[in-house]
């Protein structure tokens, strides 16, 4: 018998208290006389189980006899099926947390299962567009990392045509809900945004690992340049208290509220990789913000209100509407590492 499913029709006894022959087939997926030959093989390796003829009868645990196959506390158990059971999308992974419940004695059952209903992961972005469109290829690339498979890689970078390139999958990161292949490659330690990744094949080639490697470390090394990048300019600005809302959800982290003017208004530093990326991300704020540099970004600044003027004319102060507008913007830098 195999021993994993010597462990489920352990669980299965220990969830059910009394089962029949028909019940495990059923359970295990195997046929009656297989599900018979386990439960004898049980007995056999010294579980104290017993079989019980006649009308009720079945095969049951000597004394409700029970074994803890899992060492966890109750803190731990609520933690992982929290983290898991929301995202149990794949059938191995329902089936794993099946398992995983009945091998929990029996006071923490409850806290496990509620964790499992405490979360719902909602695939798709707020325009409705899928985001986990990726699933097929991350199993791919996450079997290619445990069994240590080279893959042929097809991929298509920002802006270019796709291609193929034999790689050495590494780790798996996920950043901010963006999942990345961290791989070592002819050029050197590169990640791969999942979405862009076209197909994966494995080449049978055992994945030759960089001496010393640490997939954290060797993330934080290759996320650090992008990052400091979304930092490379700052813009100092006079911002009405109106915007702040705005501010925020443009630019998170980026955003520093120096000081409150005489005037009211918000004394502003915000950071961006380049004036033009600055310009294009404060014009829709209109004259809510008033940038003071740098020169470039006030000189894209101002190129960008002569373009929109020579499209759309002078507005029409007599005729404009007295609109309050509540502005809820949520923007994505896309800060591909792969080159």
């Amino acid at each position: 018998m195999r021993a994993d499913r010597l462990v489920a029709l352990l669980l299965f006894l220990q969830s059910r208290g009394r089962v029949t022959v028909a019940e495990v087939a059923a359970e295990l997926g195997v046929a009656e006389r297989t599900a018979r030959r386990d439960l004898e093989a049980l007995a056999t390796a010294g579980i104290p189980v017993y079989s019980q003829r006649g009308r009720g009868g079945g095969w049951s645990l000597v004394g409700g006899a029970r074994t803890d196959l899992t060492g966890l506390t109750a803190d731990e158990s609520r933690a992982l099926f929290l983290l898991a059971g929301p995202s149990a999308a794949t059938p191995e992974l329902r089936t794993a947390l099946r398992k995983l419940v009945r091998a929990l004695p029996a006071t923490l059952r409850p806290g496990a299962e509620a964790a499992v209903r405490a979360g719902v992961v909602d695939a798709t972005d707020w325009s409705r567009t899928e985001v986990t469109a990726d699933a097929p290829r991350l199993d791919a690339l996450q079997r290619a990392v445990i069994d240590g498979v080279q893959v042929r890689l097809g991929y298509a970078g920002p802006g270019r045509p796709g291609g193929e390139r034999t790689v050495h999958p590494l780790g798996i990161a996920s950043k901010a809900g963006v999942g990345y292949l961290v791989a070592d490659t002819e050029r050197g330690l590169r990640t791969f945004r999942l979405s862009r990744v076209t197909s994966v094949e494995p080449t049978g080639e055992p994945v030759v690992r960089p001496d010393g490697f640490d997939l954290a470390t060797a993330w934080r090394s290759l996320a650090g340049p992008v990052e400091d990048r979304m930092h490379a300019v700052t813009a100092r600005a006079l911002a009405d208290p109106g915007t702040e809302t705005v501010l925020r959800r443009l630019f998170g982290g980026r955003l520093r509220i120096a000081a409150v003017g005489a005037d009211g208004r918000l004394q502003i530093e915000v950071n961006g990789p380049t004036p033009e990326v600055l310009a294009a991300q404060l014009a829709g704020l209109g004259a809510g913000v008033e940038v003071l540099g740098p020169p470039g970004t006030r000189a894209r600044l101002a190129e960008l209100a002569a373009e929109l003027a020579s499209v759309y004319g002078a507005p029409d102060a007599d005729s404009a509407p007295d609109v309050d507008v509540d502005v809820d913007v949520d923007v994505d830098v896309d800060a591909d590492v792969e080159r």
